[in-house]
């Protein structure tokens, strides 16, 4: 089994990509808030869980893009942060929209979109090419901004 130690707690990740839900729950996952979300850089998913009954039902699982080899996305447990409805890079010819923060420059965000006209300049999920940022289609960016409260529980792996 794999185990590692975060927050002095020892997780079982035995489960981490194979049975989600059975990770989150097993593992007493704790959250303050009724959401936790969870993303696998290796099958490029993320997946949002509701608290019922004292047990993590999934409710969403998208499709996202991850940091790639030379720019990866952070690994470890954080809470969502402040939230932006849309952001940018300085000197950046693309903006994206409904960015939640993990922690320092990464997000959770939608796909990017053209300073210039607001159009779509890059749609790819399901793939690593990101500069450490995890991309949504914004649809789900923007459900994440809307429903996913500030301090609630991120684990990625």
């Amino acid at each position: 089994m794999r185990k590692r130690i975060v927050n002095n707690r020892v997780l079982d990740y035995s489960k981490f990509n194979t049975d989600m839900t059975g990770f989150v729950n097993d593992n007493k996952i704790q959250s303050p808030t009724n959401y936790l979300m969870v993303t696998s850089l290796r099958d490029k998913l993320t997946y949002i869980y509701r608290k019922e009954n004292n047990q993590w039902s999934l409710i969403h699982k998208w499709s996202c893009t991850v940091g790639k080899p030379s720019t990866p996305t952070i690994k470890g447990v954080f809470n969502v942060g402040s939230k932006y409805e849309s952001i940018t890079s300085e000197g950046s010819t693309v903006f994206v929209k409904y960015a939640t923060n993990i922690t320092g420059e990464y997000y959770y965000h939608s796909i990017l979109y053209r300073l210039s006209d607001g159009e779509v300049y890059d749609d790819r999920l399901g793939v690593a090419i990101s500069h450490g940022c995890i991309r949504l289609a914004t649809e789900n960016a923007a459900w994440i901004y809307y429903n996913v409260p500030t301090g609630t529980t991120i684990i990625i792996n």
